[in-house]
């Protein structure tokens, strides 16, 4: 397949469509370090209107406050780079959408903006399910490394996102 993006991202975006399209279901994202790399990846693929409904780049804390509707408390308490963050992005899609699934991503991609707590490389996913209950988290940190370039985090955090969204 002819496409601007790394063939990984591509091969796996074209695995989330085709079993989403399979299980019938749609599914949306909310991003932030990826820029929207996500929802790119599974625009790629002809024939993923059939799965993909909505794409929100929230790369701001207000644009996730307005667009997600992400507790501000939520924000200043933790940060926009953690897993209460991401659940509340990743809910928040899946609301405002009316899709089946929603994965979200915040992070620290570099090269500057990490702290002892949150260095350069930390990246958090949460994946909202519709039917499933909203108290149970399903969400998480990783650490890609701060020996990573900005373009590396984004790219493994996109394609991990993928990942989330297979059925």
């Amino acid at each position: 397949m002819n496409t601007v993006l790394p063939q990984s991202i591509a091969d796996m975006a074209e695995r989330v469509v085709t079993e989403n399209k399979t299980a019938g279901r749609m599914i949306s994202t909310a991003e932030s370090c990826t820029g929207g790399l996500v929802a790119a990846a599974i625009t790629e693929i002809p024939g993923s209107s059939a799965v993909l409904g909505h794409g929100y780049v929230t790369y701001s804390n207000a644009a996730k406050i307005a667009m997600l509707g992400v507790n501000e408390d939520i924000i200043d308490t933790f940060g926009a780079v953690s897993v209460a963050c991401a659940w509340a992005m990743a809910q928040g899609a899946l609301k405002r959408s009316g899709a089946d699934i929603a994965v979200a991503i915040s992070g620290v991609a570099g090269p500057d903006g990490g702290t002892a707590q949150k260095p350069v490389g930390t990246v958090v996913f949460a994946v909202a399910e519709k039917g499933k209950d909203a108290n149970e988290v399903n969400a998480d940190r990783m650490d890609f490394g701060a020996d990573k370039s900005r373009a590396e985090i984004r790219t493994i955090a996109t394609l991990h996102a993928l990942t989330l969204l297979l059925p």
